[in-house]
């Protein structure tokens, strides 16, 4: 996810991948005509970190699955990662994106857009593939995260007549990526 995430902030792909505990980065993007600041923490490599994985997922108000197209066992992590979502969440239902990326790498290619579809479906999620290099979906994945996260904002405000509409008021969404 970094390489998309560096796209999306810094506007350029970077070919060589540097392992990190985590990064953060921030963004303003107008989604739907509205503005977000986007808080974006990429927790690639947390894994050793168990108590900190489990307080990003806790916080976390959206979440970007990431697997690689080029690699069977990236799908196997993707489906830990959403099962340790759920154990510390204790719910099913979050704003959630399953996404395929290298979809640009036909020659390496090795997973079907359907096997991702498919997942996704279990994971109660959206799905869609993407591009770092290419920048193929990158900004849409983040605008579909913001979208996801401001309807779980309002039917929580809803369910609550006393609590105030965060995303009418222009408040920060953040998202937790891994």
């Amino acid at each position: 996810m970094k390489k998309s995430t560096t796209q999306l902030v810094k506007g350029i792909f970077v070919e060589r991948y540097d392992p990190t505990i985590e990064d953060s980065f921030r963004k303003q993007i107008v989604v739907d005509g509205k503005p977000c600041i986007l808080e974006i923490l990429d927790t690639a490599g947390t894994e050793q970190f168990t108590a900190m994985r489990d307080l990003y997922m806790k916080n976390g108000e959206g979440f970007i699955i990431v697997y690689s197209v080029t690699d069977p066992l990236s799908l196997t992590e993707a489906t830990d990662i959403f099962q340790n979502l759920v154990r510390v969440r204790q719910k099913y239902h979050f704003p959630l994106i399953l996404v395929g990326n290298k979809c640009d790498d036909f020659k390496n290619r090795s997973l079907s857009k359907e096997e991702g579809e498919q997942l996704a479906m279990q994971f109660n999620s959206t799905f869609c593939e993407s591009s770092a290099k290419e920048n193929i979906n990158v900004v849409s994945i983040f605008e579909d995260i913001v979208r996801q996260i401001r309807i779980e904002d309002h039917i929580y405000a809803e369910s609550r007549t006393n609590e105030r509409k965060r995303w009418y008021a222009g408040e920060d969404s953040f998202c937790c990526f891994m």
